[in-house]
């Protein structure tokens, strides 16, 4: 009797092995492109009364320039053939603000750069071919596309596993007990944590700290009273705990002024009063939990927050709730290529942005005139992106992220390009890391790894794992509303 795989075959013939590649980067050039430019979309350079605003950014379809300025479209087989980076142009439209006035009449568009296209993605004119097209034109009517062409070499952006941000992590660390969150925006991560210590005092740790604070002063600092913080937990060991705290701190007496310059006193030492309240408010604002806010109107949910981090902690300490486990895979969440790409246009774009206001600054003390277009350099963009690319080096310090696709044969190229790392360095004995987690089964092939050093920490996702995009936070809290799920701020 022959053995017939119907369902694997049906999927198999339906979804592409590098789907969750393809996917993550569709999302990135319809979503996260436009995200980075909405977060530095006002460029405020050292000129009086003026600015300019980027309104938005739109890709074309991959072209080339030939050496007689024509322009020609172009397909993954001739830039692998000729070398050349299969990318797309990219144009912003911007309006100059003068005064605090957008100048609508000046509005305009300009070239800012060329962004690698991954091949059967959105912008890939392979994807619509027919297999009868793709013989047509030289290409692999087999192949899986989910891979870049950079200067005529094959590239792939290996899945990065890593922590779940902003999510509350309770564990036991010797004595202490700590809920820590990975809180991330998309220009910053800061690792905010509360520990308790075996006497039941809280701390808060967040960047810029040696050491930790005292909570209640943090929780004044942030316009919370005594009162609001009994009143927000529920059970009697955690009030235990809170009553305690609220007692032995100095800070209970204390008004939110006069806790905020204490804050400022501890953390800069030695410098002038006003310069001590204004590092207090950059610190409750910029480094404690950004993922909710940088403004001081959310500094009272900051508080709240920080109020269920500390009854998180006491509850796993008096043993009413299981510490959370760090390899469970529900704590974990894969950046693939379009995340990847988004912390890399990230930073590109800062310096791209930089770029201008240092021409424009130029320009005004050589006393020319002003245009918005000839103050653009293409070339800064375009080059920071090849540079990682090219290379593997990516912003936040990783290396090896960008890789060339393995051609051996056709079993290793779909590995590759499933391929999922841990940031993890290898040299260190992550033992539990490196075991295979009952969470793993259905997510990650349980068997596939690669030998010596790198065993556990780089695998490969199941033949028919699925990774989702994400899904905007805001939207959701909408509909839990909606559904009276959620209380309204």
């Amino acid at each position: 009797m022959k053995e017939t795989h119907e369902i694997m075959e049906a999927y198999l013939r339906s979804t592409s092995m590098a789907q969750q590649q393809i996917d993550s980067y569709n999302r990135f050039i319809s979503v996260g492109l436009h995200k980075v430019l909405e977060s530095q979309s006002l460029i405020e350079p050292e000129v009086s009364d003026f600015a300019i605003k980027l309104v938005s950014i739109r890709l074309e379809p991959p072209v080339i320039i030939e050496s007689d300025s024509s322009m020609k479209r172009i397909i993954p087989n001739e830039a692998l053939a000729r070398n050349l980076t299969y990318s797309a142009p990219m144009y912003i439209t911007y309006v100059p603000v003068i005064s605090g006035i957008e100048k609508s009449d000046a509005i305009g568009e300009a070239y800012v750069g060329d962004m690698p296209v991954m091949v059967k993605s959105n912008l890939c004119y392979t994807k619509n071919m027919s297999r009868e097209q793709l013989i047509a034109s030289h290409e692999d009517p087999d192949d899986a596309g989910g891979y870049f062409i950079i200067k005529g070499t094959e590239r792939v952006l290996v899945g990065i596993e890593d922590l779940a941000p902003n999510k509350m992590m309770t564990t036991k660390e010797h004595d202490d007990t700590v809920t820590k969150v990975f809180s991330t925006t998309i220009n910053f991560r800061a690792r905010c944590s509360v520990s308790r210590d075996e006497y039941g005092t809280f701390t808060i740790l967040f960047p810029t700290l040696n050491k930790g604070i005292n909570m209640v002063l943090i929780l004044k600092a942030l316009g919370m009273q005594p009162k609001e913080m009994l009143d927000m937990v529920p059970s009697n060991e955690v009030k235990n705990d809170m009553l305690l705290n609220i007692e032995m701190s100095k800070a209970k007496e204390m008004s939110s002024n006069e806790a905020l310059t204490e804050l400022g006193r501890m953390t800069a030492p030695n410098q002038a009063p006003a310069y001590q309240v204004k590092r207090a408010e950059t610190q409750l604002d910029t480094y404690i939990l950004p993922h909710l806010g940088t403004s001081p109107e959310v500094r009272m949910e900051k508080a709240r927050y920080l109020i269920r981090m500390a009854e998180r902690t006491s509850l796993v300490a008096y043993g009413k709730i299981k510490q959370d486990d760090k390899d469970h895979y529900a704590n974990k969440r894969v950046k693939l290529a379009g995340d990847l790409l988004e912390e890399l246009f990230n930073t590109a774009f800062k310096a791209f942005t930089k770029d201008i206001k240092y021409h424009v600054e130029r320009t005004t003390a050589r006393g020319r005139r002003l245009t918005v277009k000839t103050n653009i350099n293409p070339d800064t963009l375009t080059e920071k992106i090849l540079y990682s690319m090219s290379t593997g080096s990516w912003p936040a310090g990783q290396t090896g992220v960008s890789q060339v696709l393995d051609r051996l044969n056709i079993m290793s190229t779909f590995a590759h390009l499933r391929r999922v790392k841990s940031p993890l360095a290898k040299k260190h004995p992550h033992f539990k890391v490196r075991d295979v987690h009952g969470t793993h089964i259905g997510k990650l092939c349980p068997s596939e790894t690669p030998e010596g050093v790198e065993v556990g920490l780089t695998r490969y996702l199941a033949l028919m794992s699925k990774v989702t995009i994400g899904a905007e936070h805001k939207m959701l809290e909408e509909k839990l509303s909606e559904l009276k799920l959620l209380e309204n701020k």
